[in-house]
């Protein structure tokens, strides 16, 4: 499994980790079993968040008696992104997942709590030693930029945006912007939602063409392309472990100029959008 430093925080991170939203809604020891695969597979970052209902709870089980293996991220929902209402959300998931520390904490989106509060409580969390780092998620660039001046340059670890082969959007400013930074960018549904392109479209086909010759899965190429910078990271879900061990396979996935090029104009990122898309 390929990593790279997770923004300016020093940590080296799988390019490939393992996204959990919606994973408390199947068979909980399959759940189980696909994200202790993962991390025998390398897929050591664990993305959760409070609102992602009991998540947490089944991730406890799956990391337990190997905390140290995990580069484990939660988010705080804006309703409680006070000062005081961060730091309790924090504690609550802390309490959940049966740790004392996280690697990373994300404001999930901008809500009406002032960044200020939201960042400081952030520091005094990093502070207290029970959270390593902190970052946002679904921030646009000129969200980005505000934070940024309530914020030492270099504090920011992470943006989690959506990003996949047809939703490119990202692309026109906000890995620029994080490039710029030095703030990694995470990919949640990298696969879509409920949206991966058929074989039988014209993107599929070029997807199958490079994974026939790749000896890889349409999925594995995705991947790769998505993660081709090193800023970039990935968190696609698994329902089964056998589901875990095709998303690790594409962390030791490098495509060519070529194969990127025809991804590219098989699947055009179009104009800059108004707003920033996320789920």
């Amino acid at each position: 499994m390929n990593t790279h430093h997770f923004g300016k925080i020093g940590a080296n991170v799988s390019v490939i980790g393992q996204g959990t939203w919606y994973l408390d809604h199947g068979d909980r020891k399959r759940a189980i079993a696909a994200l202790q695969r993962g991390l025998d597979l390398g897929m050591t970052h664990i993305d959760t968040a409070e609102m992602y209902g009991d998540a947490e709870l089944v991730i406890a089980d799956a990391i337990a008696g190997r905390r140290d293996e995990v580069f484990l991220v939660s988010k705080v929902l804006p309703s409680n992104a006070s000062r005081r209402g961060t730091i309790t959300a924090c504690e609550r998931s802390l309490k959940r997942l049966k740790t004392d520390r996280l690697d990373c904490y994300l404001l999930h989106w901008r809500g009406s709590y002032p960044l200020e509060d939201t960042v400081a409580a952030f520091e005094e969390l990093v502070t207290s030693g029970k959270i390593k780092s902190w970052g946002v998620s679904n921030f646009d660039a000129d969200d980005l930029d505000e934070i940024l001046e309530v914020a030492d340059e270099g504090r920011i670890a992470c943006n989690q945006v959506l990003y996949h082969l047809k939703e490119r959007a990202i692309e026109h400013a906000v890995i620029p912007w994080c490039e710029r930074h030095g703030v990694a960018v995470v990919a949640y549904s990298p696969f879509g939602h409920d949206d991966f392109p058929a074989s039988s479209s014209k993107g599929g086909a070029v997807l199958a063409r490079i994974a026939e010759a790749r000896r890889a899965t349409p999925r594995q190429v995705a991947l790769s392309f998505l993660t081709r910078a090193t800023t970039v990271f990935a968190i696609p879900k698994a329902s089964s472990a056998e589901h875990a061990g095709e998303n690790a396979a594409a962390g030791d996935l490098v495509l060519t100029k070529d194969e990127i090029a025809a991804l590219e104009a098989a699947f055009p990122r179009g104009p800059k959008p108004r707003s920033l898309p996320m789920l």
